[in-house]
């Protein structure tokens, strides 16, 4: 079993190509915060999305955006012009989730770390009139 689940920012743009045969792929690298960091150090990653996706991704991703990503591990090797064997070993995506709003030219920032109250849609709700139910009562659900 090969799957791999990532939540992280874009560290750099997307960048789009297409095969010979015009399929498109998009490369780019994501940053994911290491649990428990007290110097808060991250891991980056490479990710490949293939087709419509990383078309979409190429679109309307750009750095510092917050993303999900699942997809599997995949590891190749080439030759540089040194002659040296390089390795990589990147995610390819099958998913990405897009986990902020904006178009691609607005500045980051706007996730779930950088909410104020009106972000979270509660602006019907009047909180002045707000009761709450004692633990001797029972919940009305």
């Amino acid at each position: 079993m090969n799957n791999v689940v990532m939540i992280g920012r874009l560290a750099r743009d997307p960048e789009l190509r297409f095969t010979a045969s015009g399929k498109a792929v998009a490369t780019f690298s994501i940053a994911v915060n290491r649990p428990f960091s007290k110097t808060k150090e991250a891991d980056f990653f490479n990710v490949v999305v293939w087709g419509k996706i990383g078309e979409n991704c190429a679109n309307y991703l750009a750095k510092g955006r917050l993303v999900g990503v699942q997809g599997r591990l995949q590891s190749r090797s080439y030759e540089n012009q040194a002659g040296e064997k390089k390795y990589i070993t990147e995610i390819v995506a099958n998913e990405v989730e897009f986990l902020e709003w904006g178009n691609k030219q607005s500045n980051p920032g706007n996730g779930p770390d950088n909410k104020t109250d009106n972000d979270f849609g509660n602006d019907d709700i009047d909180l002045d009139n707000f009761q709450a139910i004692d633990e001797e009562d029972e919940v009305p659900f």
